[in-house]
């Protein structure tokens, strides 16, 4: 077993802030989001500087522990790839790349062959990896990213990936129904589920990012 400290850790957070697990946008599969992805965010006046993109690969794009991009997505992910090209775009996995469950990096190096798209390597795994993703993007100024604001996360679970865009300050969106079937997915995805209409039915909302200009 892997076991993810940081989310375990993370999750007594929502006991005081619930709303650090709620995205800002949805979308039902990898397929259904926007081109350009911004839009998902735009509206009511809002204006998204999207310069970077962080994608989760299990249920998100790939089927879980697979490490190519689902069939049925490969034209999203290429359109995706064409608008965030070079190191805009960034794999950030709880599997490949997390050096507790991919230790010798043969994952990450395996899907970066197949998708042309880097992978962090990190030690602590979502949603606390939200410094090595910055030292990354900082480490290609080419990107162009200078505050958190200017990065979107793509994921389908909303206490790693939902949280982590949150707790960074950045744009979240989820990947609502992913690739497996419900029924097939962990207990921590079904009760994900039902806790975001929980939460939505009490009023609590995402709070959007600042940007540097704030």
């Amino acid at each position: 077993m892997n076991p993810n400290l940081s989310g375990t850790v993370n999750v007594f957070k929502l006991l005081t802030k619930p709303s650090l697990c709620l995205p800002h946008a949805i979308a039902s599969t990898f397929n259904d989001i926007p081109t350009p992805l911004s839009k998902a965010f735009e509206g009511q006046g809002k204006e998204v500087d999207i310069r970077a993109v962080v994608l989760d690969k299990d249920d998100c794009f790939a089927y879980p522990h697979a490490n190519e991009v689902y069939p049925a997505y490969l034209e999203r992910f290429q359109k995706l790839q064409k608008e965030y090209p070079g190191h805009r775009l960034l794999i950030v996995s709880n599997t490949a790349g997390a050096s507790t469950y991919d230790p010798d990096g043969r994952l990450a190096k395996e899907v970066e062959a197949t998708t042309g798209i880097p992978v962090l390597s990190h030690s602590v795994k979502k949603p606390g990896c939200g410094a090595d993703i910055l030292a990354h993007f900082k480490a290609h100024p080419e990107v162009g990213v200078t505050h958190p604001s200017q990065i979107a996360i793509v994921g389908d679970r909303l206490m790693t990936d939902i949280m982590l865009a949150n707790k960074m300050g950045s744009w979240g969106l989820w990947i609502k129904d992913g690739v497996k079937p419900l029924e097939k997915k962990s207990i921590y995805a079904k009760m994900e589920q039902r806790l975001w209409p929980y939460l939505m039915a009490r009023g609590h909302r995402a709070s959007n990012p600042k940007s540097p200009f704030e």
